[in-house]
């Protein structure tokens, strides 16, 4: 596909041909004439004619220019609901709208911040798994200028797994409980407030990087939601609403000297609503792997405390979280979900299995959901759900491939599922037919 050039002219090839230059010469005899100055005179406020008519024009192409900038921003700001997912993203997706794109890319920005924030290095015991930068210059340490937001809170996550005594004489990367996992961030600049039609806040996850966020990860059977996430049943139905048990555990684990990331959120939103109680305002929540998996329990429980805050998921890479009835719960409530998934990414196919739903009703969701998959036999299928491994795809869906993109060689697990290849994949994705820009190379060698 070759890529499509767009050029800026002033003037057409018609207007061009048409355009027949005047030469005007000025003289000044010794004895002018009557006739002569006359026409010397006329020549002159021609000039100024033809002079005051390309300043106008030049002001008002700037004035043109200018009013159209203001027109786009009214028309994203009059929308924006529509790419908060609203609408649950329709027509927006396929093609990609333009101004959905750079929203993606924004919020994966964020989740950017929030790898480049957390240190990575094991050997400094005292500062591994901690933020490396105040919440003042977090977002200019890691190379986010003039974004309009401000970091209001850093967020840890702990696991629940209960370790043997000798553990805790292990290095600290093996043993660490509680991790940096991200941050809040609220918009507080008034121009960004004006263009995005409301103050948004931001919650941003990273991925895993820890040794216990690993083990909680391969602890794929599903639980029951706790009270305390509006699971008010809190015995074993088939129907009711399930998770992933490690992505539960980190949620609202805590320990003797850190409260559960759980805690952390509700308190920090419910302060940011008695602060600007009174604004519109809408809760962007963003992660990747891992990442998107805490964004959307988190979601859950927030839309579940705070039941007229607009909760949007803007999710890369992620794992299935919960099952059938609990995506239900997550559209019950008004939840909006935008997973972004490259089809070359294993995680995004993790954990479980989904069968395909024979009937999505919801009366039938109430009463009893069946599941069939093709080929397979029904004491398959009932062993699965007896184990509780059957999930449920959350939300809608962006499908990107990194085969697609030209500048990607080789398919390999670690990069389809990086975030910088995400971020190329948005950059360049243009629709199912059209699937890449062949001019789109941001991310990649950042």
């Amino acid at each position: 596909m070759k890529p499509m050039h767009h050029s800026s002219t002033l003037f057409s090839s018609t207007t061009i041909s048409n355009f027949k230059p005047q030469c005007v010469t000025f003289f000044q005899p010794t004895k002018p004439e009557t006739s002569q100055l006359s026409s010397h005179h006329e020549t002159v406020k021609k000039m100024e004619k033809m002079m005051n008519l390309s300043s106008l024009r030049s002001s008002s192409s700037s004035s043109s220019s200018s009013s159209s900038s203001s027109s786009s921003t009214e028309k994203f700001r009059r929308r924006w609901k529509e790419y908060q997912g609203m609408s649950n993203w329709d027509g927006l997706l396929d093609p990609l709208d333009e101004n959905l794109r750079a929203e993606i890319l924004r919020y994966g920005q964020f989740v950017d911040a929030a790898y480049k924030s957390f240190e990575f290095n094991p050997s400094s015991s005292s500062n591994y798994a901690t933020c490396k930068y105040p919440k003042n210059t977090l977002f200019e340490r890691c190379g986010l200028h003039n974004t309009g937001y401000k970091v209001t809170k850093h967020l840890r996550a702990t696991s629940g797994i209960q370790l043997p005594c000798w553990v805790h004489k292990a290095p600290t990367w093996v043993s660490n409980e509680s991790s940096y996992v991200g941050y809040v961030a609220v918009c507080d600049n008034k121009e960004e407030i004006k263009r995005l039609g409301r103050r948004d806040v931001v919650i941003a996850y990273r991925g895993t990087a820890t040794c216990l966020e690993w083990l909680e990860n391969l602890r794929a059977t599903l639980t029951n939601l706790p009270c305390n996430m509006g699971n008010e049943n809190n015995g074993v139905k088939q129907n009711e609403p399930m998770v992933e048990s490690g992505f539960l555990s980190l949620y609202n684990s805590n320990n003797s000297s850190h409260k559960s990331l759980q805690e952390m959120v509700n308190d920090e939103i419910g302060r940011i609503l008695e602060t600007y109680g009174g604004e519109s305002l809408s809760l962007t929540i963003t992660g990747h792997s891992l990442g998107a998996a805490l964004a959307t329990l988190t979601a859950y429980d927030i839309k579940t405390a705070f039941i007229e805050l607009p909760v949007t998921v803007i999710s890369f890479g992620g794992p299935r979280v919960g099952n059938p009835s609990f995506r239900q719960c997550l559209e019950k409530q008004g939840t909006k979900v935008l997973r972004i998934v490259n089809s070359d990414d294993v995680i995004t196919k993790m954990p479980g299995f989904v069968f395909d739903e024979m009937d999505k009703t919801n009366a039938d969701v109430e009463r009893n959901t069946n599941f069939h998959a093709a080929g397979l036999p029904s004491w398959i299928q009932k062993q699965v759900e007896e184990a509780k491994w059957v999930y449920s795809e959350i939300g809608e869906e962006l499908r990107l491939c990194s085969r697609d993109s030209p500048y990607l060689r080789g398919v390999n697990v670690a990069t389809c599922h990086d975030l910088n290849t995400y971020l190329h994949l948005v950059d360049g994705f243009v629709s199912s037919r059209c699937p890449f820009k062949a001019t789109a190379k941001r991310f990649l060698q950042q």
